[in-house]
């Protein structure tokens, strides 16, 4: 996932340590706005948008939790991360309770908090693309429409899928070219994440490659511990 232009609000009442902060996000191709409140960060929360929002807990004049209520009641689906002082499981629940992603205690390591960010950006951006609406496809010589569960290759009769291989097929094909990663499936059409589910999944990726060998330039590729790339070869050589 590209971080560039990825824009984070960080809400750090500390001068030096946001400060500091900001500039290792930057370093990292963010794009970062920092306030040094939380009626500063509301202020700025209001006039942009933001893909991620880092909050202290401890600020004056307006905590981190209360800032954190007044942005879900904006937004519901921007990822907040807290940064606490405090490790006390009172504060963590709260935390969690009012809308948090993840919860960081300070002194806390950098690239930690990078690969929560790269995580969370991550999962909130698969997740957008599983809940499209769309429902009809065009995967080299085929066409799916996935309402109908009807994969069609050129003028023949189209196949009747099951439900799991449409879903799977759908998920792929929204995914086009691009990583479908495997925990994604699992959660979403399996709605679990374990061994007997996984080996579900490749019985029915072994399915789909069956229909889709009709077209020697459409491949479903495994990526050792990661999932599944929808590859349309005539599209990735344009």
């Amino acid at each position: 996932m590209e971080t560039e232009n990825k824009k984070i609000l960080l809400v750090e009442d500390d001068p030096n340590f946001g400060t500091v902060l900001k500039d290792y996000l930057s370093i990292n191709d963010y794009d970062v706005t920092h306030a040094k409140n939380g009626m500063e960060g509301f202020e700025k929360f209001k006039k942009d948008d933001f893909d991620l929002c880092i909050l202290d807990v401890m600020m004056p004049y307006k905590d981190g939790f209360t800032l954190a209520k007044e942005i879900r009641e904006k937004n519901e689906d921007v990822p907040i991360i807290f940064l606490t002082a405090k490790a006390m499981k009172e504060d963590v629940l709260k935390g969690y309770k009012v809308g948090a992603d993840d919860y960081l205690n300070k002194p806390f390591d950098s690239e930690v908090l990078l690969m929560k960010i790269k995580a969370i950006i991550q999962r909130k951006a698969t997740d957008s693309i599983a809940d499209s609406k769309q429902f009809e496809f065009n995967v080299g010589n085929f066409h799916l429409n996935s309402k109908l569960r009807f994969l069609t290759y050129n003028d023949e009769d189209p196949i009747k899928l099951s439900p799991k291989e449409n879903d799977l097929l759908r998920l792929l094909a929204l995914h086009k070219n691009d990583l479908m990663p495997r925990e994604l499936a699992l959660t979403k059409i399996w709605r679990d994440d374990n061994y007997f589910t996984s080996r579900s999944m490749d019985v029915y990726i072994a399915k789909l490659r069956k229909y889709l060998s009709k077209d020697d330039g459409v491949e479903i590729i495994n990526i050792h511990g990661e999932g599944f790339r929808l590859v349309v070869k005539n599209e990735v050589d344009r």
